[in-house]
């Protein structure tokens, strides 16, 4: 019995995603095996196999992937808190592997139980996307019932989870989308704006008259925060937290000083550093799963393709014009993890 997961062999295209197979791993002291049954593809897993230049990336070879969930199939020694074929998820960001495997040994402290019951690829969305957009709402911007909002390519894995969030928080929201995705985010309770045919600072001026209370901005690039600042009314917040729209280390740099030269504006207007997502996930995550549970949100899944298909996934990535989140399926050999197994 072996595993198979997906090496990055060299920084480039999609097609340096290859799949391995390798010895099955074992957990050691401390650590369990999980069966991925599903892995998030990001933006981040897109830039990071482009160039080694992003801050943070691993080093070649490795395996990318944010988030999983999967089933628990195999202990190790000293692990008592988690239970063999119990379902969980993991963020692997700060683990030092990549999700995009048939199997993964993880630490059991770093695992969160879910609900019984739930899509592992509906579930896999909410391990990074929504911790994201419930810490940019509410650690970010703080934001109240009655607030309007500006989300920035809202149909997107964190876009359409923020437009979902933000309605349950009674938000009055706007989203940018290509018109492929306007329908979805309409769908979802916000008013689309085409960003690639509409100037969006004049078009949300023309639809509130003086602006939005928050701009929600994961596109980064000098130009694109300070257009978003405009959009704001005064006393307004950018909450800016990524750099999909940026290539290599010059428009992360552009985007990081932007941002720090609008926070020193004398005017009303904030432009504060986002916050780390990932310090409130143990409070946040299972609020999260338990919404899901009970139908409150509902993620999108733009595509669900084989582990042995990441590179079109990485393809499909590059192109653009989906909603959604785009999620992994590894399919593990038949029987296998069917008995779990103690170690």
């Amino acid at each position: 019995m072996n595993n198979h997961r997906i090496v990055v062999t060299a920084h480039g295209g999609p097609e340096v995603l290859q799949l391995i197979e390798e010895e099955l791993p074992l957990p050691g002291p401390g650590e369990v095996r999980v069966r991925v049954q599903a892995a998030g593809v990001s933006a981040y897993d897109l830039m990071s196999r482009r160039s080694g230049m992003l801050p943070g990336s691993p080093k070649i070879p490795y395996t990318p992937g944010l988030d999983v969930v999967g089933v628990v199939d195999a202990l190790g020694a000293d692990v008592s808190s988690i239970e063999l074929g119990q379902s969980v998820a993991a963020g692997t960001v700060k683990l030092g592997t990549g999700g995009y495997s048939e199997f993964l040994c993880l630490p059991a402290g770093e695992l969160f139980p879910l609900p019984p019951g739930l899509d592992p690829a509906k579930a896999v969305c909410l391990v990074i996307n929504y911790v994201t957009a419930h810490a940019m709402l509410h650690g970010g911007a703080g934001v109240q019932a009655g607030e309007r909002v500006l989300i920035h390519g809202a149909a997107g894995g964190v876009g359409s989870a923020l437009v979902q969030l933000g309605g349950l928080a009674g938000l009055e929201m706007y989203g940018t989308a290509s018109a492929a995705g306007q329908e979805a985010v309409r769908a979802l309770g916000a008013t689309p704006i085409d960003y690639r045919n509409e100037d969006f600072v004049a078009r949300i001026r023309e639809l509130t008259g003086d602006g939005v209370d928050v701009v929600f901005d994961p596109i980064g690039g000098g130009a694109q925060l300070r257009r978003s600042y405009k959009a704001l009314r005064e006393g307004g917040r950018l909450i800016w937290f990524g750099v999909a729209g940026s290539r290599g280390v010059g428009g992360i740099a552009a985007t990081v000083l932007t941002r720090f030269f609008l926070s020193l504006n004398p005017d009303s207007k904030t432009a504060p550093m986002p916050p780390d997502a990932w310090e409130s996930v143990r409070d946040s995550l299972p609020l999260l799963f338990g919404l899901l549970a009970e139908g409150k949100i509902d993620p999108l899944v733009a595509a669900r393709l084989p582990l042995a298909e990441a590179a079109e996934a990485h393809r499909i990535l590059e192109r653009g014009g989906y909603a959604g989140k785009l999620v992994l399926l590894p399919d593990p050999p038949a029987g296998l993890g069917e008995e779990p197994i103690a170690g």
